[in-house]
């Protein structure tokens, strides 16, 4: 697994439903305690609504998944809420906790209603904070000489390579991250004529650009 979809940012939304107020929260996490503790959060920060629904998956590989009906009727809440993570635009996401947090408007909504709203609240508040992609880089050291880094940085960054960190000292240590590293060597001969000192240090899971 070299890559995953996750959530954009952290977000809220609020939907209606035959007068029941739904409340969509929406939070990045990398730990089944973060994904409780933010259901908690909800219940102190809203102790005056009747559920606090959640699902959450997390993992590059989407192996761990929760999900809570919180006194719904069984299946009605939670499994759908983790249903739309799962698929969300035909693409799943993790690393993510979702929390909805209903008030009652007195109206019943039946099985059926309810399993739309509360899949209608997640599908809206991932619609708004939208999503990016992940990728598992590999991490390289190149230290360059004061008059050369500017240029290399900037020729590296137009062949592709992200250029994670860059430290300046007695000389300049760049950070490089490259998903498929072949030809980074090549390159960085080319650039340096030679010069460069390459050093692999590692892997990095890193950001993309947001989608939606």
């Amino acid at each position: 697994m070299t890559s995953y979809r996750t959530i954009a940012r952290d977000g809220d939304v609020l939907i209606e439903v035959k007068r029941s107020r739904f409340l969509c929260t929406l939070r990045r996490v990398e730990e089944e305690a973060d994904a409780r503790a933010l259901v908690e959060q909800m219940r102190k920060a809203h102790w005056d609504a009747r559920h606090h629904c959640s699902a959450f998956v997390i993992g590059p590989d989407a192996m761990l998944q929760r999900s809570s009906d919180d006194g719904e009727p069984a299946g009605t809440a939670g499994a759908p809420m983790l249903e739309v993570l799962r698929g969300h635009d035909s693409h799943g996401v993790s690393d993510v906790a979702v929390v909805v947090t209903r008030w009652f408007g007195g109206i019943l909504l039946g099985a059926g209603g309810l399993v739309r709203a509360y899949s209608e609240a997640v599908a809206t508040g991932l619609a708004e904070v939208g999503t990016l992609e992940r990728r598992q880089l590999q991490e390289w050291s190149l230290r360059l000489d004061h008059a050369e880094a500017g240029r290399v940085e900037s020729e590296l960054r137009l062949k592709g390579v992200e250029v994670l960190e860059a430290t300046y000292a007695a000389d300049v240590r760049l950070v490089l991250g490259v998903a498929a590293p072949d030809q980074l060597a090549d390159a960085v001969a080319g650039l340096t004529s030679g010069r460069g000192e390459l050093q692999r240090v590692g892997e990095r899971w890193v950001d993309g650009p947001r989608r939606g």
